[in-house]
């Protein structure tokens, strides 16, 4: 605990400048973290039976440990909490941080990419578990699986709640601060390992989807502020694929390792080591210029943009400056034209056509591959095995997500967007022949899968963010976003009601979307690559479609 407090104080300094205290932050840690371990000994108590903690009474100790818990995030969270907070938002609604188009990479941004990265890993592994977890919880509990796919629709539930929760902490807080905020989060919800209801799991299940859900957000919210604009689009197709699929694979490769020996139950613990090493990341992660110069430190903030080559600027009221994903293109001075809507003529193809691509994905990534680990084990194959075979799967993929960067910077981003579904494609027409036959590996359809699904969800935000004009353009990222999580909850929806279909016919059902999305997107998707975004200002001038 005393180097928990040494890397904090001395790493990560610079963060709890002008905030409530080093002191409560810390001691919020330490509850958390104490919290946790307190539910240790009742999962261990189980070994000789399995780890089957059912319907076993919560001791003294757990019930101490959950509030220590709740009351731990609460005093972490006021121990970032900002002073003089009405005076920053105000100063911060005036302020644009952006790097110049020509600005070199340094290895100040390989650095951050890198931290991201390991970042998001931690982050994607909550929601992947899920699908590692199922086969055991619902036969530990003893319920349907339509009882235990309210799990994971209560993470993914509160994935949505995170997504608009830390868009909102990370203006207040800060972007690094939001990070730390959100590992502790995760230290806390590893208590699901211990937790003997079904109840229990599902809240807590919330509670970490709420810390899972905006991290994708507020990564791309400092890449946005850092690297310059004609590298931005690869460094997040990059930082997100690698994410996503370095998430796919650390889930199922720990699956693999300990689920035989330690149950269900070690993922959900593994929540607390990994939310330990994602707080001691944070001396890798830079605080925010924009938050600095708004808290009016200027001289860290110079530092900062000078690390990154960034510079700042004041912004007029009448420019709207982009949740995410920001490329330094604005309306004229003084203009009040309001631009084109989401379902206007000009771009409604478009936002169907992108929004079907979003409800598809999220079929998939909360869909068929939930339901996958629970398939191959009703097929024969142990969870080890089927654990093992998707992390080869998740191996293969991992590769491939710098040839996704690649083609996007340098080839084409609107036919590396469609590129990455008809490879989906192969890997659900791969996953219909595995259910049709019985047997066989799944290594190359899932890889397929796999590696098409995450060059979709890699590719698709920072496409959205280029392809929409400057005034919609944070709508459209946030409308695409929810078509996502709102497949998932489709996805979950069907589960519940225990219609969830042979994984064959929900490849096939997947594959119909999917092939719609891409003739809509093949039609009226522009190519984005070396165009002056300042043509989609003028929507009577449309581009046309299809080049």
């Amino acid at each position: 605990m005393l180097s928990l407090w040494r890397g904090l104080c001395v790493i990560d300094r610079t963060v709890f400048r002008e905030r409530r205290g080093v002191p409560s932050f810390v001691l919020g840690c330490l509850a958390v973290t104490i919290g946790g371990l307190l539910h240790v000994p009742m999962y261990w108590m189980g070994k000789d039976m399995g780890f089957v903690l059912a319907d076993m009474p919560m001791d003294d100790g757990m019930i101490f440990g959950m509030v220590l818990i709740v009351a731990g995030i609460g005093v972490a969270a006021y121990g970032l909490l900002p002073t003089k907070l009405g005076r920053q938002l105000d100063t911060a609604a005036t302020i644009a941080v952006v790097a110049p188009e020509d600005a070199r990479l340094s290895p100040a941004h390989f650095t951050l990419m890198a931290a991201l990265v390991m970042a998001l890993v931690i982050d994607v592994m909550k929601p992947a578990s899920l699908g590692f977890i199922m086969p055991g919880m619902t036969a530990e509990y003893g319920v349907s699986k339509a009882e235990a796919a309210l799990v994971p629709f209560f993470a993914l539930t509160g994935t949505v709640v995170g997504s608009v929760l830390w868009g909102v902490l990370s203006d207040v807080y800060g972007r690094k601060a939001s990070i730390l905020l959100s590992a502790v989060v995760f230290v806390g919800t590893s208590i699901c390992g211990a937790m003997p209801s079904l109840a229990w799991n599902m809240f807590m299940c919330f509670l970490m989807g709420a810390g899972a859900g905006g991290m994708l957000p507020v990564t791309y919210a400092l890449l946005a502020e850092t690297m310059p604009s004609r590298h931005r689009g690869w460094a997040l197709v990059l930082v997100g694929g690698l994410g996503a699929v370095g998430g796919y694979f650390a889930a199922s490769a720990l699956s693999a390792l300990l689920v035989p020996d330690f149950s269900w139950r070690i993922l959900w613990l593994a929540n607390l080591p990994t939310g330990i090493i994602l707080i001691l990341m944070g001396g890798m992660i830079p605080e925010s210029a924009k938050f600095l110069l708004a808290r009016g430190r200027i001289d860290e903030a110079r530092k900062v943009m000078a690390r990154f080559g960034t510079t700042s600027r004041k912004v007029s009221g009448v420019e709207a400056e982009e949740p995410f994903l920001h490329h330094g293109h604005h309306h004229t001075e003084g203009s009040h034209d309001p631009g084109p809507s989401l379902w206007t003529p000009e771009v409604v193809g478009k936002t169907i056509g992108l929004s079907v691509l979003a409800v598809a994905w999220g079929l998939i990534n909360f869909g068929l591959l939930l339901w996958l680990p629970a398939d191959l084990v009703s097929k024969g194959y142990s969870m080890g095995v089927s654990s093992r075979l998707l992390a080869e799967s998740a191996l293969i993929a991992f590769p491939t997500v710098f040839v996704c960067a690649f083609i996007y910077s340098r080839w084409s981003t609107k036919w590396s967007l469609v590129a990455t579904i008809l490879v989906t494609q192969l890997g659900l027409i791969g996953v219909l022949l595995l259910d049709v036959h019985g047997n066989g590996s799944p290594v190359l359809p899932v890889a397929l899968l796999i590696i098409g699904s995450n060059g979709i969800i890699a590719i698709l935000l920072p496409y959205v963010s280029e392809i929409f004009p400057l005034k919609v353009r944070g709508r459209a990222t946030g409308w695409v976003a929810a078509c996502s999580k709102a497949g998932g909850l489709i996805a979950q929806g069907l589960s519940i009601s225990a219609l969830v279909p042979p994984l064959g016919i929900a490849a096939v059902a997947t594959a119909v979307p999917m092939l719609v999305a891409l003739a809509l997107i093949a039609w009226f998707g522009i190519e984005t690559r070396g165009l002056d975004l300042r043509r989609l200002e003028r929507p009577l001038q449309r581009v046309p479609a299809g080049s």
